[in-house]
């Protein structure tokens, strides 16, 4: 069989890398890999010991090196395809995950100086320890009147690139000082393969707070007199476009991968953007959420309008011509994890066991047996914050109507259905901001549980269409791959002939879907009483317990 040209895409996810081989010709996928980080997220302590304060997240980048050193030639192997057919290599990751580095791109945790110091390391997309500060940019923005920050919604989030570096200058001065740059990790993995640093336009966009340039010096100034050479000395840099080569690979990388040196690699991208391609999912009204750990939603249209809460909107963000928007839920399956790691009794766990199955999929056959509203509960989905639409992550969880009578699969479907009333949120603020949301498209790991889908087709009244790839993520970064490396024109004309898609899998039940705008009335109630100001007991909680940790 003569050989066809094929691409590599590697999603960086936030406990593994994977690594898949596409055909150029019509996206199918050949090979697959993956590589759990070998540190994993540090949430507790550093790799030696140090405690870590609540609400942080650290990893490190070695790990996603490593990646590319095992994924990768495994994925090669799997596809059984000789690596001198591969053209290009596209990347994709999480946002907004920040590493600190010299001028030569070297992670400051890697200096024997900084090795114990947590601000050197890579602070993951939820790290939430930096919501003071985010807070401090949202009032002086607000106060000045400063015209970028409707595009976000009217609120920054402690997760993004300004709200983390002003909490590594006023913690760790030391540090700041030592580093040359601020770099998105979607940045520096492509500056480990192509040996350049190209900075790329979408989280420029949404999470590097640039719309026609960045915050203005003075802005900086005010929020810290040390700030203000911030975006010169440490951020700055000119930016590539999607689908843009930012460079060829070297020999060093190709030695790590097993791939031919001098191929293209792609200008990084974001883990959901990517997403939207892979799924055909790029004209105006069409919503693609990538549901795993969290969710973002994603979503084109060919109008610029001020969605409240949202995360961004950035033109040309995901494809050529369109406004690309973000929006997203900070937990999702975390919070189903939580709850089967912490909150189930061990009958439940004994009994998945007898049968060969997870804890999940009896919890949810069990609540798939239910009434919709027999459970009496209604939760709020705010475990690790909200992002969209308040964008609070001092909010917490909160799960109401428990009695002795409540068990362990009456909750896991109340905890279901509390994200999907938070999609349901995102939607209308899309809606009432006059950008209609026609089609839901889902994509990520917990496509797979079939209750959870209809609950969402049913709580927002929309066909649910699902991405024909398991590897969605890592197939549009290597559709980006394919554009770099010049066999599509643009990311419109290899989603064309690349991606894959398979329309209205789900389809909401009328009397289900009255049954749960009752419901979703309670959970609004909720929503606005403890996310709007009514009653701040969440905040206080979460002072109270810095306090009696001594953080305060």
């Amino acid at each position: 069989m003569a050989s066809e040209p094929l691409v590599v895409g590697v999603d960086f996810g936030t406990l593994s890398g994977r690594a898949v081989v596409v055909r150029v010709r019509d996206g199918a996928e050949l090979g697959t890999a993956v590589h759990d980080y070998g540190h994993g997220v540090l949430d507790r302590a550093l790799p030696d010991g140090r405690p870590l304060p609540p609400d942080w997240a650290l990893q490190v980048p070695r790990d996603y090196v490593d990646v590319l050193r095992t994924a990768v030639p495994a994925a090669i192997a799997d596809a059984g395809v000789d690596p001198a057919d591969v053209i290009g290599i596209g990347t994709d990751f999480t946002a907004c995950t920040m590493v600190p580095t010299t001028g030569d791109g070297t992670p400051l945790n890697e200096l024997p100086e900084f090795a114990g110091e947590p601000h050197a390391y890579v602070k993951l997309w939820k790290h939430h320890a930096a919501q003071g500060q985010a807070d401090r940019i949202n009032q002086l923005a607000e106060q000045r009147g400063e015209t970028w920050l409707p595009r976000y919604g009217g609120l920054i989030s402690s997760e993004w690139e300004f709200a983390k570096g002003l909490q590594l200058l006023e913690e760790a001065p030391e540090v700041y000082a030592a580093m040359a740059h601020w770099v998105e990790a979607a940045d520096w993995i492509v500056w480990q393969l192509c040996g350049t640093y190209a900075r790329n336009a979408c989280t420029a966009g949404y999470k590097g707070i640039h719309q026609d340039g960045y915050p203005s010096t003075d802005f900086l100034k005010a929020l810290n007199p040390d700030f203000a050479g911030f975006v010169a000395e440490k951020l700055d840099h000119p930016l590539g476009r999607l689908g843009d080569r930012a460079g060829l690979l070297t020999a060093a990388a190709a030695a790590w991968t097993g791939l031919p040196e001098g191929i293209a690699v792609a200008v990084g991208n974001v883990d959901a953007h990517v997403t939207a391609p892979a799924a055909r999912a790029v004209e105006p009204g069409q919503m693609v959420a990538i549901m795993g750990t969290s969710t973002c939603h994603v979503m084109n249209a060919d109008v610029l309008r001020e969605v409240p809460g949202m995360c961004g909107v950035v033109e040309g963000g995901i494809v050529p011509g369109l406004w690309g928007y973000e929006s997203g839920q900070s937990g999702v399956g975390d919070i189903f994890a939580w709850f089967v790691d912490h909150n189930v009794p061990p009958h439940y766990h004994e009994q998945a066991r007898e049968r060969g199955i997870s804890v999940h999929e009896l919890l949810t056959e069990l609540a798939g047996r239910q009434r919709i509203g027999e459970h009496g509960l209604v939760a709020l989905d705010w475990h690790s914050g909200n992002r969209s639409v308040l964008v609070d992550h001092e909010l917490s969880g909160l799960v109401l109507g428990q009695t002795l009578a409540t068990r362990a699969e009456d909750t896991y479907r109340a905890l279901l259905e509390a994200t999907a009333y938070g999609t349901r949120v995102i939607v209308d603020s899309y809606t009432d901001a006059g950008i209609p949301v026609t089609e839901l498209v889902i994509a990520g790991g917990l496509v797979k549980n079939r209750l959870l889908m209809q609950i969402y087709a049913d709580v927002l009244d929309l066909p649910l269409s699902v991405i024909g790839s398991e590897q969605g993520p890592a197939l549009g970064s290597a559709m980006h791959a394919a554009v770099a490396a010049g066999a599509y024109a643009d990311i419109r004309a290899a989603a064309g002939a690349m991606g894959s898609v398979r329309r209205g899998v789900y389809r909401p039940v009328p009397e289900h879907v009255a049954a749960y705008e009752r419901l979703f009335v309670e959970y609004q109630e909720l929503h606005d009483h403890f996310g709007r100001g009514a009653n701040e007991v969440m905040h206080r909680l979460k002072a109270l317990r810095r306090a009696a940790k001594g953080e305060d």
